[in-house]
């Protein structure tokens, strides 16, 4: 009965438009690593998709040994969010939120770095071929 309600609860918040919707309970990393590959393979371009799921693989192979709870429940919670974001249409036009981003270690904020890098080199390439193909 209680689990019933729940799924209540939650279906009566999803109606509800936001940006950032509060997780249900977290799920295990498995099935979340399946939803989040599911989610790309159904919003993303096939680019955004082979690089997304490129970087989700990296990054649960690299904490999967992770013993700490608060680490896997921070982990798990981050890519939870990611996910339901992921779900709805209001990423696209989304920001990194200045509190996340101090937070970050100088590790993820050259990883971010990294990203925006291979982001900008390819749409300047997809710029110069379209200039090519237009001659």
């Amino acid at each position: 009965m209680r689990a019933s309600l729940r799924l209540l609860e939650a279906a009566a918040d999803a109606s509800k438009p936001s940006y950032r919707r509060t997780p249900m309970a977290l799920l295990p990393p498995i099935p979340l690593y399946r939803r989040i590959l599911r989610t790309h393979r159904k919003r993303l371009q096939p680019e955004e998709r082979t690089l997304g799921d490129m970087y989700v693989k990296a990054e649960f192979r690299a904490h999967k040994d992770i013993d700490n709870p608060v680490h896997i429940i921070g982990f798990l919670t981050e890519w939870q969010v990611y996910a339901q974001t992921l779900e709805g249409d209001s990423w696209k036009e989304a920001k990194l939120d200045r509190a996340k981003l101090d937070k970050m270690s100088d590790q993820q904020i050259g990883q971010l770095y990294e990203l925006m890098q291979t982001i900008r080199k390819q749409e300047q390439e997809e710029l110069e071929a379209e200039k090519a193909g237009q001659q």
